[in-house]
């Protein structure tokens, strides 16, 4: 037996990871998140490891179908999944992956630009659309098919076109600077930055995260007030579905960012701290310094579901 016994100490002092994955992964939390939320999540993990130094935190930023699609169609490992709008997780996660997700924070969007940029001295929420339209401009956009700020840029296309009652505006804004138009909304800030364009449709708190200058649009069009969740839904804009060939129809609706942590999350436990963590005072209070408004206390649509720990936030609001 002895031989027997020397090699297996030998395997193990050879590989010593074998001995310590289960134990390291226990130590980590994998993120997938909109890439609008970079900035918070990136101070929110730095706060959360003061805390709690043993453990590390592997965020991968996308736009939101897109992180949606890591765990449907590639299914890579994650514990919580982070979008910003919260029809990603409810149409394409929930029931098979998750089983409830909550609404934390808002947004608007914004016309974001350089000082540099053409014509920066002359736009302003009466003019964009002339601005915007005009030969020697060009403007970015994210992909809808990938980001909800890309579909939500074309729903702002669209309830202009009432609002300004200008028939094909959102024909004419969507067939123009088409080369600009990239897989997340964050993608666009390098090139604006670069100079090779001069706006983007953008979220306010990207803008104001990254100290751009930046105009805001009629609350009409912004999707940025709930109380008008009524004129937001008269629109709405087919992306990409569950399956590579099929699509489904969003309607406009106020922006809201939900979570959720898989039924499967390899590290639920803390997961669960983390989002409990985040939904704190101090959660809170990173996000209104980002300039996103958080929702307090936050929405769920499935209450039974939702973890006992995360309950009190629902209930009782800040704790």
């Amino acid at each position: 037996m002895k031989p027997f016994f020397f090699l297996f100490i030998l395997f193990f002092a050879a590989f010593p990871g074998c001995r310590n994955s289960v134990a390291d992964r226990e130590k980590e939390i994998i993120i997938f998140h909109a890439g609008s939320l970079s900035v918070p999540f990136k101070q929110l993990a730095d706060e959360y490891r003061k805390l709690n130094p043993e453990v590390k935190i592997l965020m991968e930023p996308a736009g939101s179908l897109v992180c949606a699609r890591k765990i449907t169609e590639l299914r890579k490992p994650c514990d919580i999944i982070a979008s910003a709008d919260y029809m990603v997780i409810d149409e394409l996660i929930i029931p098979e992956y998750a089983s409830w997700s909550i609404k934390f924070a808002t947004n608007e969007i914004v016309i974001a630009f350089r000082e540099e940029s053409r014509y920066s001295s002359e736009i302003d929420s009466s003019n964009w659309i002339d601005i915007l339209l005009r030969d020697d401009v060009i403007y970015s956009r994210s992909d809808p098919d990938s980001d909800p700020c890309g579909y939500r840029t074309i729903m702002t296309f669209k309830l202009a076109e009432k609002y300004y009652g200008i028939p094909g505006l959102e024909g004419k804004m969507t067939a123009k600077d088409r080369n600009f138009i990239r897989p997340k909304e964050v993608d666009l800030i390098a090139l604006v930055e670069a100079g090779a364009a001069d706006f983007m449709f953008q979220y306010k708190s990207v803008a104001r995260q990254h100290n751009m200058k930046y105009i805001e649009l009629p609350d009409m069009i912004n999707l940025g007030n709930p109380l008008l969740n009524e004129q937001y839904n008269a629109v709405s804009v087919d992306v990409a579905g569950k399956t590579p060939d099929s699509k489904m129809t969003l309607r406009g609706e106020y922006i809201n960012y939900s979570l959720t942590i898989l039924t499967d999350a390899p590290n639920s436990e803390r997961a669960t701290d983390f989002v409990s963590f985040m939904l704190s005072a101090e959660g809170v209070e990173i996000f209104s310094r980002n300039g996103q408004d958080p929702v307090v206390p936050p929405e769920t649509e499935q209450p039974d579901m939702i973890p006992s720990g995360l309950k009190k936030y629902l209930c009782d609001g800040i704790q």
